[in-house]
Order: C-alpha cells, then sequence, then structure tokens
C-alpha cells in the first residue's frame, strides 16, 4: 500500500507538470483549453479527497473499523 502523503505528493508533481505541460499542448493544438482544464480539475479534485482522507484518518479507520469488526490499515 502507498502512503497518503506519497499519494498526495505524487498528485502535486504531476498538477505542476500539467501546469507546465498543458499550456504548449494547447499552443500547438494538440490538446483544446477546455480538455486541459478539465484534467486539471480532475487532478486537483482527487488531491482534495486525498487531503481530506489525511486530515481525517482516524473517524474515517474508526468508521470502517466499526462496520467490519477487524483493523483496517488506511
Amino acid at each position: 500500500m502507498i502512503p497518503l502523503d506519497h499519494q498526495i505528493a505524487e498528485v502535486k508533481r504531476e498538477l505542476a507538470m500539467r501546469s507546465r505541460v498543458f499550456p504548449g499542448l494547447v499552443a500547438r493544438g494538440k490538446m483544446r483549453q477546455g480538455e486541459a482544464d478539465q484534467h486539471t480539475e480532475r487532478l486537483q479534485a482527487v488531491l482534495k479527497t486525498l487531503e481530506w482522507l489525511q486530515l481525517n484518518r482516524s473517524a474515517v479507520v474508526d468508521a470502517v473499523t466499526a462496520c467490519v469488526d477487524q483493523p483496517v490499515p488506511l
């Protein structure tokens, strides 16, 4: 399992890379601006979800553990 902080770092790295690469793709006509925006917005949503999960990790683990009656490796 990949730790949440590593997943968050990877998503941030990918967002930074896209912010450098997408404008060139759009300028060369290889990608439409709307498409670039959509991809970026989706990945930003992933980041927000992972950050929320990291902030609420204890509550999530407790809730899931209560449902399955065994420890959850999150």
